[in-house]
């Protein structure tokens, strides 16, 4: 007896029907994106500066270029960013996928020797290693005796 293959992708009926985004344009009735109207651009880039999708935002294909259009005129004159600098960490692991515990990988003599500083008293040594000296302060005047004969 044959065995039947599983299904790939979407069912063919849910039941349920995604309702269709609606166009910022649309409900605010723009006919024309202009690239000074950095107001309106900035609903269509993500937080890193990337041009949003048609799927995102509910564009039109005629719509989506003129948005298009507009970015990259209003990043030329520089009035929106190429990319914006995101500052958060990642999750994950913390060692980054290297292997320095025992049991293979990298051995910890390929990282170089250890300082003192990089063993005494966890985090507090490095940071006060990394923090710059103090400003020297000038010397004081020094005073000569003078005899008056």
């Amino acid at each position: 007896m044959a065995k039947k293959k599983p299904q790939r992708g979407k069912p063919k009926d849910t039941g349920r029907r995604t309702k269709k985004k609606v166009s910022v344009l649309t409900t605010e009735k723009i006919d024309y994106v202009d690239y000074k109207d950095v107001n309106l651009i900035k609903k269509f880039i993500s937080d890193r500066a990337k041009v949003r999708a048609r799927r995102v935002t509910g564009n039109d294909t005629q719509q989506q270029a003129e948005i298009a259009r507009a970015i990259k005129n209003a990043r030329e004159m520089a009035l929106i960013p190429y990319a914006t600098r995101v500052t958060t960490q990642r999750g994950g692991r913390g060692d980054r996928g290297r292997r320095d515990f025992d049991g293979g990988g990298r051995s910890d003599s390929r990282r170089g020797p250890e300082t003192e500083a990089d063993t005494s008293a966890g985090s507090d040594a490095s940071v006060e290693a990394a923090a710059p000296a103090p400003p020297a302060e000038p010397p004081a005047p020094v005073e000569t005796a003078s005899e008056e004969v």
